[in-house]
Parts: structure tokens; C-alpha cells; sequence
């Protein structure tokens, strides 16, 4: 923790623009979570004594996407640049009796809050009225320019505005500031729209400092890579490649096989545990957790899951907000979804669909069948082509199959309904009333052979006209 107290401004209120999009920039999904969470959990670690945000545009959506006790919201109705910003914050950072505020973008997802931390230590060592969080690249087009006198900042000067000489200068600046909040109150009020860009600057207090003889210093972050941001999308995707190398990497070191880190997507919130294999093309989501020694094969996608031990899960299935317990296999082309539950050793085959539905301890669902709003016991067989009727046009409807039971294949079971324990259904069944325990049940109509059938059609359809050779 940085050694005063502190507070904390984002500024979050603009429009997408180089996004080309009509939703905020910190809504839009990086690796798995809004790109305005990872600014948000950066700066909370922090330990601020005040958090806030600057909203503006879709205010309502970014506040319920961020909402959080301890943050605090300022909405920016029309937004006229960072310094015009934060002269919007100034009633809030009046209250706020931190003597240091730090201005942050929220479009730099890799930001630590260590480095936080550590700018506002070297900011109140330095006495300085305000501190700039620089990065030293090897290429640095296309970034203001730190322009120094020793230890001092004289200047921030764009691309378009340096000098041949001031481009070779590798510093840049980030856009974090950390301020004096007398110094940054007293001052606000100097800035001008008086400008290219027609809007208030917060980098014009640079120059504006040093006027009226106010030390500004700069603290160079070690990482260059936490001051990335995100501009567009194609920054976006190569930030969020980045993210998910780290988080493979990081797996891998806790004993979880990633074949191939660069073909698989894994959440930051996912969890692994030892001897787990995680094969190329799968997606593992939300706060997806999985046991020891299970078997993610190519292809799969698991969202919001919960996978006890040695589960596999076979090419191309889909599983989502679903408890699967040990021993389990599913797939290939499964689909588990909306609380399902499979209990241990129990199998779940090719192209079946479970939806709310819990399937007992050794059952077997192997073929093509829906099993929704089902409840069902250990040790049962579904046979292929079975369908759970759970919907009357108008309710679900639930189905109960006890345990031991055996249904038949291409069974449709008509909720609401019982299938008792140890029971059979017949093959090609349409079970629309309880069957008692210990019974076989037969739902078909009688079968019709009409021997020799097909040969009097086909002599029907014979042409009687005659024929003549070629």
C-alpha cells in the first residue's frame, strides 16, 4: 500500500469511436470480461479512500455493468475532454479528503495494482505537484513524447507536434496521472478549450505547472505493457491473446496440460486442478471450475460448470451453468445446459440434451435424447431417440424416472409423468400415464403385415400401352 491515503478518478464517459461502435469502449468483452473490469479490480486493489467514475455514454448500462459498493459514479453529460472531466469530478474530490488523486483511462486492462501503488509513493517522495506514469519503448510512433529537464517534466508533446529530435525520444506518456489535489483544484480552472481538438486537456496542467514554477516528475513503469491501451478493436484482440497465454501459462505451471495455449480460450476466473488435460479448440468460460485428471477434448466449449474429478468431456459439446460429478464422460456433441446435473459414473452420449434435469448415479444416456425437467435414479438405461414431453404449450411439465429402470428406444415420455423402479418401457413407446414399479409397459398400436402388398402396388404402376424396340 502506498504510504498516504489516496483517491482514485476513472474516466470511462466517451464513445467508442476508433471501436466504430455505438456501445461504450468498457463494455465491449476481453477475455471474458468487460474491458472496463480489469481498470476496476486494478485500481479497488489499490486500497483507494475514494473510487470514482466518470460515466457519460450508455451511463445507465456501464453503472449496472460496474456497480459496486465503494464506487462512486459522476455522470459527464457532454464530454469535452479529460480536463473537462475531472473539473466535473472537482465537488466529489472536494469531500474526498485524500491529499493525492490519481486520474486514470479505463481502457488499460493490463494495469497492476502494485504499479498504482508505487506511482503514488514515488509521487509524494518527489514532492512534485504531479507525477506521470511513462513507459520507455522501443517504438514509440504515435505517443506523446516525455520531454524532460533532469529529473523535471517540461512538456508533453504529440507525434504530430514534435520535432525530428523529440521523436527519437523513447519515454511516452500513459495518460495515469497522480496529483496534488491543492495543486490540481487550485489550477483546473487555467485549462482552455482553446485548442485543435476544441475540448479541456488534463495533460495542458503539464505546461500549466510548470508556469507557475510546480515541480512535475515522471515514474517510469517497469512493464511497459501494463500502460497498453485499447483503441480499437485490433488492439483488443492482441491484448487478449496476450491475456490468455498468461492464463494457460499459469495453469500449466499448476501441473493442467494445455496442448496448445495459442488454440484455446480460457477465462481469467477458471480453475484446474492437477493432471487435467485441456485439448486445442476448447473454451472454458465464466468462473468454470474443473477437478483433478479430467479430459477436456478438442472443440468443447464449458461456461459457469462446475466438473468434480476425472470428468472427460468429448469433442464438440456444450455445457453451461451445469454440475457434473466424478467419473463422468460426456459427450461427443453433448449438450448440458440450464442446472443440469450428472451424478458420478453416470454417461452422457452423442447429441443428447439435458436441461434442468438430474441424472442419477451409473445412468446412461448415450444416443439422440432430450431429457428436460427430469429427474432420474441410478443405474437407468435411456434408450435412443427418447424425449422427455416436459412442455404443454403452456408449462414445463416434470418427468420422474426411478431407479434400475430401462426405456425402451424412441420413447416419448408425455410429462407429467412416473416411470417406477425397476421398470421397462417398450421400443417405440408413447408413455402418457405412471407405470407402477416392477412393470413393463407398451404404448404402441398393433402392427398390420399385408403380405404381398408392395408387389400388387408395384404391378398397378406398370404402363399398359405397348412398347416398341429401338
Amino acid at each position: 500500500m502506498a504510504g498516504q491515503n489516496f483517491s482514485i478518478l476513472i474516466l470511462a464517459a466517451g464513445k467508442a469511436t476508433r471501436f466504430k461502435s455505438e456501445h461504450s469502449k468498457l463494455l465491449h468483452r476481453l477475455a471474458g470480461r468487460p474491458l472496463g473490469e480489469y481498470i476496476l479490480q486494478a485500481a479497488q486493489g489499490a486500497g483507494p479512500d475514494c473510487l470514482y467514475m466518470m460515466i457519460g455514454h450508455e451511463r445507465e448500462e456501464v453503472r449496472k455493468a460496474f456497480e459496486r459498493p465503494g464506487l462512486t459514479f459522476i455522470e459527464q453529460n457532454e464530454q469535452l475532454g479529460t480536463g473537462h472531466a475531472v473539473m466535473m469530478a472537482r465537488p466529489e474530490l472536494e469531500k474526498c479528503a485524500s491529499p493525492t488523486v490519481v486520474v486514470l483511462v479505463g481502457d488499460g486492462p493490463l494495469l497492476r495494482s502494485e504499479t498504482l501503488c508505487d506511482l503514488v509513493e514515488a509521487h509524494l517522495q518527489a514532492r512534485a505537484a504531479c507525477t506521470i506514469l511513462t513507459a520507455r519503448l522501443e517504438n514509440p510512433t504515435g505517443y506523446g513524447r516525455i520531454v524532460r529537464a533532469g529529473s523535471r517534466v517540461r512538456a508533453i508533446v504529440e507525434e504530430k507536434d514534435a520535432t525530428p529530435a523529440q521523436k527519437k525520444i523513447r519515454e511516452i506518456n500513459s495518460g495515469i496521472l497522480c496529483f496534488s489535489r491543492a495543486q490540481l483544484l487550485e489550477h483546473l480552472e487555467e485549462l482552455s478549450a482553446e485548442n485543435a481538438q476544441k475540448e479541456y486537456l488534463l495533460t495542458d496542467l503539464i505546461e500549466i505547472f510548470n508556469r507557475h514554477r510546480l515541480k512535475v516528475a515522471a515514474f517510469p513503469v517497469a512493464d511497459s505493457r501494463e500502460v497498453v491501451g485499447v483503441n480499437d478493436r485490433i488492439e483488443l484482440a492482441q491484448i487478449e491473446k496476450l491475456l490468455r497465454l498468461r492464463k494457460a501459462e499459469t495453469l500449466m505451471r499448476d501441473g493442467v496440460t494445455v496442448v496448445n495455449p495459442e488454440a484455446t480460450y480460457i477465462d481469467p476466473d477458471v480453475e484446474a486442478g492437477q493432471d487435467t488435460v485441456i485439448e486445442p479448440g476448447a473454451s472454458l468460460l465464466g468462473r468454470t471450475r474443473l477437478g483433478s485428471a479430467c479430459h477436456v477434448q478438442s472443440y468443447c466449449t464449458i461456461t459457469d460448470s462446475s466438473l468434480a474429478d476425472r470428468v472427460t468431456v468429448r469433442p464438440c459439446s456444450v455445457i453451461a451453468n451445469s454440475e457434473i460429478a466424478s467419473g463422468v464422460t460426456i459427450g461427443p456433441f453433448a449438450h448440458l445446459r440450464d442446472d443440469a446435473v450428472i451424478e458420478e459414473n453416470a454417461r452422457i452420449g452423442n447429441f443428447v440434451e439435458v436441461k434442468k434435469s438430474r441424472v442419477g448415479r451409473g445412468t446412461k444416456a448415450l444416443h439422440l435424447t432430450y431429457l428436460g425437467d427430469a429427474t432420474l435414479g441410478e443405474n437407468t438405461n435411456i434408450g435412443a431417440g427418447t424425449v422427455t414431453c416436459n412442455y404443454d404449450g403452456e408449462r414445463k411439465n416434470p418427468t420422474v424416472i426411478e431407479a434400475g429402470v430401462f426405456i425402451g428406444s424412441g420413447n416419448m415420455l408425455v410429462a407429467p409423468v412416473r416411470i417406477g423402479k425397476s421398470s421397462y418401457t417398450a421400443a417405440g413407446s408413447t408413455i402418457t400415464e405412471d407405470v407402477p414399479p416392477d412393470s413393463l409397459a407398451i404404448a404402441r398400436s398393433r402392427q398390420v403385415t399385408r403380405k404381398g402388398w408392395a408387389k400388387d402396388r408395384g404391378q398397378a404402376k406398370m404402363p399398359t400401352g405397348k412398347t416398341t424396340k429401338v
